[in-house]
């Protein structure tokens, strides 16, 4: 079968689970989204690697990553394989020591390793012609720049805009040794705008 790569085109909250968070993977050479509805926690290990945020401790993703390279493991490529009731199959082709072994994951997770590994993230075309969307450019927002998330945390925008620098940065220290890594980033946004002006 055909496969088809695919990139991270935006990470929001998602407008119809709570709790919930909407991954978006677009078509590399093409117009096609796939959206796929993942945990908070797979979230946050997503766009902190994103961002390149340093967590004070390894998350689990991160762990798995030091144990891999430990062992001489190679993550090769993430196959997201098959879409069933609504639920995506994935799995994470490694290698090492001259084998290929294909891990079992939930998408989120081999998404999050992928990110990690810079390894591809790939897809067969009958899942992209089962649940795939066509959307504009414009219509998806890149991944830390969501308009829902915008909407969500407007309010502590505004309180941030009234600390001063040395109070953020006091602010991301506790955010970071807290791992509210989303906090984390509104924070850090906050003290990247200032420095731009």
């Amino acid at each position: 079968m055909k496969k088809v790569k695919l990139e991270i085109v935006g990470l929001s909250y998602s407008q119809t689970q709570t709790g919930a968070y909407a991954l978006v993977l677009g078509e590399a050479k093409g117009k096609r989204r796939l959206p796929i509805i993942i945990g908070g926690f797979e979230a946050q290990a997503i766009a902190i690697e994103l961002e390149k945020m340093t967590p004070s401790r390894p998350l689990t993703h991160d762990l798995f990553k030091s144990f891999a390279e430990g062992f001489n493991i190679e993550v090769s490529e993430v196959l997201i394989y098959n879409l069933v009731e609504g639920i995506f199959f994935a799995k994470i082709i490694c290698n090492g020591e001259g084998k290929e072994v294909e891990i079992d994951a939930r998408t989120s997770d081999a998404i999050a390793l992928a990110v990690r590994f810079n390894c591809p993230i790939n897809t067969f075309e009958f899942i992209l012609s089962q649940a795939g969307i066509l959307l504009d450019d414009e219509t998806i927002a890149p991944a830390n720049e969501g308009a829902d998330i915008d909407e969500l945390v407007e309010a502590d925008s505004n309180d941030y805009l009234k600390k001063s620098t040395e109070e953020l940065k006091q602010l991301l220290d506790s955010a970071l040794d807290e791992e509210d890594y989303e906090k984390a980033s509104r924070i850090r946004d906050e003290l990247n705008n200032r420095k731009k002006s």
